[in-house]
């Protein structure tokens, strides 16, 4: 008998280790799995880094090696989004961006490795990111640009009797941002992950019936294993848009469009 286990299960955060330390009346420590795997891919992000950024084919490093290349690639990519999104001009926020962008992918591409767990699943984490960055860039806009700022809420040539309800729309439009950037990623994060672990419990159970039904059942696995595939581009995706966005965000801060 094959007990199946709700499909949300897998987004729980769980302690791991609890401990209580006699300091300020027993505080109690805990190490759950939420911060086990943030610790883990701040770790990957950083030894990828340090690891491949000198790799190559000699000892002097003429030659790069090809993660060495990838890596290159990527911060011409960021760094080309950045110079269309915000200008070159303020390339400042390149490695705010760059950080953001690996941390994201990385942290979904380890949620697909399986009985691992997707620290971007977790609302606390998608939305307090993305909380940061409305603070952060509303920051930014009120240091450029000072009371200015709010003429960013009355569009140009808003006429006198709709310009109540038209800075109502814009001002919730604007406070939208803090939860709509982090909900995107939970959600489709959740969405796949949730899809792949109510197949996979399927199929075990159409493997484990007979011969038969596991040689029928091996064309269902090939569109399961192409599913793996969609949900390892929708990560990059992800990951991708996210900084898109938050790119967006921050030009829209300093040129108030």
């Amino acid at each position: 008998m094959v007990v199946i286990f709700s499909p949300l299960e897998q987004f729980e955060v769980t302690n791991l280790i609890s401990l209580q330390a006699p300091i300020w009346g027993y505080l109690t420590i805990t190490l759950s799995n939420l911060s086990l795997y943030a610790v883990l891919v701040f770790t990957l992000v950083l030894g990828i880094h340090i690891v491949f950024k000198g790799t190559g084919s000699s000892e002097t490093k003429l030659i790069p090696g090809h993660w060495s290349i990838a890596l290159e690639s990527s911060f011409a990519s960021i760094n080309s989004l950045v110079r269309e999104q915000i200008g070159w001009r303020n390339e400042r926020y390149l490695p705010f961006i760059y950080s953001l962008f690996f941390f994201i992918i990385i942290s979904n591409l380890v949620g697909n490795t399986p009985y691992s767990f997707t620290i971007t699943t977790s609302i606390i984490l998608s939305v307090g990111l993305s909380f940061t960055i409305f603070i952060g860039v509303t920051i930014i806009g009120l240091v450029t640009h000072r009371l200015h700022f709010f003429s960013f809420f009355i569009p140009s040539g808003t006429p006198l009797v709709l310009l109540p309800l038209l800075v109502l729309i814009e001002l919730t439009s604007y406070l939208a941002r803090a939860l709509s950037l982090g909900v995107r990623l939970f959600a489709n994060m959740c969405a796949g992950h949730t899809l792949l672990k109510i197949l996979s419990t399927f199929l075990y159970q159409m493997f484990t019936k007979s011969i038969v039904m596991a040689v029928v059942t091996l064309i269902p696995f090939a569109l399961f294993v192409c599913l793996i595939g969609l949900e390892i581009a929708v990560s990059v995706i992800q990951a991708y848009v996210f900084i898109l966005l938050t790119s967006s965000y921050i030009k829209d801060a300093i040129e108030l469009h």
